[in-house]
């Protein structure tokens, strides 16, 4: 699930210079600050899977992480953070990883108590966490939601045993199993993460997995296609993937089959049943802000006339060493307006909607016509439909979508 999105990265200090005499950071007027998600990550994982280039540490120390030391850092991280956005609400609650699973009832409770205490949420706000099948008890799941969590993501990946190992999770299919029912049983709102195109995979092994998750009813898929990741094990060493035939049969049948199902495709990766989509994940996606709070976690704030990113340090150890010195952010950096084109559209193309007109003048503090030519360059091309309400991607834009994006750079 969404987890900590990187939605964009700061581009080189050369590139920034060269384009400051076109767009001025001066030139941004936002009229309006866009809703605010706040996001929590846990760093921490039983086992790194080799697919993965999250920031996650396996916990190799001896008896369990240190669960108190890190909330005391993550409640100080936040009270530090306060002053950017004072007189802000806090719209959604995402609490990623690593496996926040990991986490003792207690432990959440107190993580949401400090939140509450220092935050305001809106009522009804939608507070998710990622769970790992192999740390699922029942009763802790349920005190989780006793705290306020209202909606969770399971990461399944696979039903099938053998795939399972192969992506090196801690849990089985059985597991995997018991978790989706018992998440249907205490959540009446919960995610599903399958992943295809899998090492060795078939068309027909890929639809059995997708049957099984759809068999739960589940209210949100999200499905993603298994890529090889820079940095990860299976870069090093290269399982043999399905090939590209096959990857696009499994794609045209996913999207057959969940429109099938009553699914909405909302966005590249993810289905929901309706007015079940993420609306965390959505923030992120219409170019709304974050704050983001934890080891290695990332912020994007908005003010009135300028935009800012930050990171926390990466490593937890690091960023509990840090902690105590009331230091968390490690890079900030200021989006320089000749960025801003790029990252919005980037995050509201991956949206089938699209995003109305209005939006991009509101989030960016920029004119249109800063984006005219390459809107209609987009339009000429067949990717983007663009009226006086709203632009959205073509279907073609959507399968083409990195084409679509880099027109915007």
């Amino acid at each position: 699930m969404g987890s900590d999105v990187n939605t964009a990265q700061p581009v080189a200090q050369t590139e920034r210079t060269i384009a400051a005499p076109l767009f001025s950071t001066k030139r941004i007027r936002l009229s309006a600050l866009p809703p605010l998600s706040l996001y929590l990550h846990f760093p921490w994982c039983v086992k790194k899977c080799p697919y993965c280039d999250f920031n996650s540490h396996e916990w190799k120390g001896v008896g369990e992480f240190p669960e108190e030391v890190y909330l005391d850092a993550l409640c100080a991280d936040l009270e530090q953070a306060l002053p950017l956005i004072w007189g802000r609400t806090i719209h959604t609650v995402f609490i990623g990883g690593g496996t926040p699973s990991l986490l003792s009832a207690k432990g959440l409770d107190r993580l949401l108590a400090d939140v509450r205490a220092r935050v305001p949420l809106i009522a009804d706000a939608e507070i998710t966490l990622e769970a790992n099948p192999g740390t699922f008890e029942a009763e802790k799941f349920s005190q989780f939601r006793s705290s306020g969590v209202n909606r969770l993501s399971l990461g399944i990946q696979s039903f099938d045993d053998a795939q399972l190992a192969t992506l090196g999770r801690i849990h089985d299919g059985s597991q995997a199993r018991r978790a989706t029912e018992v998440a249907q049983r205490l959540f009446d709102r919960f995610n599903l993460d399958l992943m295809f195109a899998l090492p060795g995979q078939t068309l027909s092994a890929c639809q059995a997995d997708l049957e099984t998750a759809l068999s739960y009813s589940p209210p949100h898929l999200s499905l993603y296609q298994l890529t090889l990741e820079p940095n990860t094990r299976f870069a090093k060493y290269p399982p043999t993937l399905p090939d590209h035939d096959i990857c696009a049969d499994m794609q045209e049948w996913i999207h057959q089959r969940m429109h099938e199902a009553g699914y909405l495709h909302y966005e590249v990766s993810a289905y929901a049943q309706p007015r079940q989509a993420c609306q965390h994940n959505l923030n992120y996606w219409r170019f709304g802000d974050y704050l983001g709070i934890g080891a290695g976690a990332h912020s994007k704030l908005s003010f009135p006339e300028r935009i800012i990113r930050q990171i926390r340090y990466k490593h937890p150890a690091t960023y509990i060493a840090q902690a105590k010195q009331a230091l968390f952010v490690q890079e900030e950096h200021e989006v320089n307006a000749s960025e801003l084109p790029f990252e919005f559209m980037l995050n509201v193309l991956r949206l089938p909607e699209g995003f109305p007109v209005y939006q991009f003048t509101e989030r960016t503090g920029l004119s249109m016509t800063t984006i005219a030519a390459s809107l209609r360059a987009a339009e000429a091309r067949g990717l983007l439909l663009c009226n006086h309400e709203t632009i959205a991607p073509t279907p073609l834009g959507q399968r083409f979508l990195n084409d679509l994006q880099s027109l915007f750079l």
